[in-house]
């Protein structure tokens, strides 16, 4: 019974004469799809697919052109470095989009907690367990690139002939290219693999809990956890060095800023992975600021009292507010380095190709933190789906449907304005870590000497709006969660 599937487990423990015709169990077979964070999964997975063939189809596109170009003289240089970029954002959009999984199949075994137990009591096992997850992880990855690849070559056909239309440029290029299986492969294969981490609780589940409600871990359960903590530990402080590494190396190099990004990937991992040891005392010290109001105090323990289920939701917005950060902050460190170059002023000319160039890298980084918000609405969307009793319960104690709205939507604010600071000021850290070392071996006039150390640059109007951003993103994400914690009544929630 060891290797039983869920489907199986439980068609095993009807009586003779009761089990479900094969149709039906096919059917059944597939009402996972409709279980909430499925489809935001899918719209991830196709968000990233898409996103990679539009890359890898412009770049493929830039370089026929600069290969054909008689004045350009081939241009393979220039050809090169667009498809490392390319390939390199690919990978951050793609980093993003396996955190978020991650954190949303987390958060489904956490709904699933006692059905699990159920299928555990009767014979199935924990590795039989996630192992389906796992398979339905890679079902939804499928599914997304599939639908990613589509609308992705759909979208660099358009792309290509507006740019021809606009440019009345005539390039030989092959639209339709096996390459561009590329992304879809790397995202499906990233989707299933992050499915498994996040079914990783799937082990820890126990016959016992079937008596139980699907209730996340506490502080102090999680807490319990030293590998986890041990592993983020040693990531972060060997990103650190590496980001030191990197800006040392840069003093002499300009390829100090691979080592560095080296270090920014290593470290923002370790974050990520120990974000539940990292994201409480952020959300205790912002929770004083909401007041003493019942809503405001209840939103605030609980996104203490749950540290797992906040941090998911938390660090999708730190990630995607700290790249837009980052790419801005590096973008004014590279304009003042240029600027003291130059006697203390920037050109006009040299200013706009910078501004229209962080503005082109920000526009695809922004896909990654369309990613980061899709998460951040599904998250909030199934943890209330999941808290249905525990709503159910204020209400019979007493609070009224706003003030059961206020307490979702304030812990929804909670979350995010945490967030928003900590990405800040990692955005800050990261974008001068960047600057500094592919700038730091720079000789600037008049004393044309080096080492050079680069003044971070602080892009206040990018942060405004990425303040206001957040703020929006907040609203619309709370509005569905909102709706739903009031739908049910009292008694059908306690009775669940």
């Amino acid at each position: 019974m060891s290797a039983v599937t869920s489907a199986s487990a439980v068609d095993a423990a009807r009586p003779t004469g009761m089990l479900r015709p094969a149709s039906a169990r096919r059917r059944r077979g597939l009402d996972w799809m409709r279980e909430r964070g499925m489809g935001a999964t899918v719209l991830v997975a196709a968000i990233s697919t898409a996103f990679g063939v539009l890359l890898l189809s412009a770049t493929g596109f830039l370089g026929a052109w600069l290969q054909s170009d008689p004045y350009i003289g081939g241009g393979e240089t220039v050809a090169a470095v667009v498809g490392i970029l390319s390939v390199l954002l690919l990978g951050v959009a793609v980093y993003v989009a396996s955190i978020v999984t991650a954190n949303t199949f987390a958060t489904i075994v956490a709904g699933r907690t006692r059905r699990i137990a159920l299928l555990r009591l009767i014979g199935a096992s924990a590795r039989s367990q996630r192992a389906e997850i796992a398979r339905q992880g890679l079902v939804v990855g499928v599914v997304g690139a599939v639908l990613g690849l589509v609308l992705g070559t759909g979208a660099a056909a358009l792309l290509v002939a507006v740019v021809e239309a606009v440019t009345s440029l005539d390039v030989a290029f092959a639209l339709v290219q096996p390459t561009l299986l590329a992304p879809a492969v790397v995202v499906a294969v990233t989707t299933g693999l992050s499915a498994w981490v996040g079914s990783r609780r799937v082990l820890t589940v126990t016959p016992l809990q079937a008596l139980a409600g699907s209730t996340p871990r506490t502080h102090d359960e999680v807490t319990a956890s030293r590998g986890r903590a041990i592993a983020a530990g040693l990531l972060v402080v060997a990103g650190v060095a590496l980001l030191g590494v990197g800006i040392l190396v840069g003093l002499l190099s300009p390829l100090g800023v691979v080592v560095a990004f080296a270090g920014g990937l290593f470290s923002f991992t370790g974050l990520t992975l120990g974000a539940v040891h990292v994201m409480p005392p952020l959300l205790r010290f912002t929770g004083r600021a909401f007041g003493s109001s019942v809503p405001a105090r209840l939103a605030a323990e609980n996104a203490l009292r749950y540290p797992e289920r906040s941090s998911r939701m938390a660090i999708g917005v730190v990630m995607g507010v700290a790249l837009v950060t980052m790419f801005a902050v590096a973008n004014e460190s590279v304009k003042g380095v240029i600027a003291a170059s130059g006697g203390g002023e920037l050109p006009a000319e040299m200013a706009q190709i910078l501004d229209t160039f962080t503005g082109i890298m920000m526009g695809l980084v922004g896909v990654s933190a369309v990613i980061a918000a899709v998460g951040l609405v599904n998250l909030l969307t199934i943890g209330v789906v999941q808290r249905r009793r525990e709503l159910g319960l204020l209400r019979a104690l007493g609070l009224s449907s706003g003030q059961v709205r206020r307490v979702v939507l304030l812990e929804a604010v909670h979350v995010t304005v945490t967030s928003l600071a900590f990405g800040l000021v990692l955005g800050v850290a990261y974008g001068w870590a960047g600057a500094q070392s592919l700038l730091g071996s720079v000789q600037i006039p008049p004393d044309w000497s080096s080492p050079t150390f680069v003044a971070p640059g602080m892009p206040w109007l990018t942060i405004l709006g990425v303040m206001v951003a957040t703020a929006l993103l907040t609203a619309l994400a709370a509005v569905t969660p909102t709706r739903l914690a009031t739908r049910v009544t009292p008694v059908a929630a306690l009775a669940e």
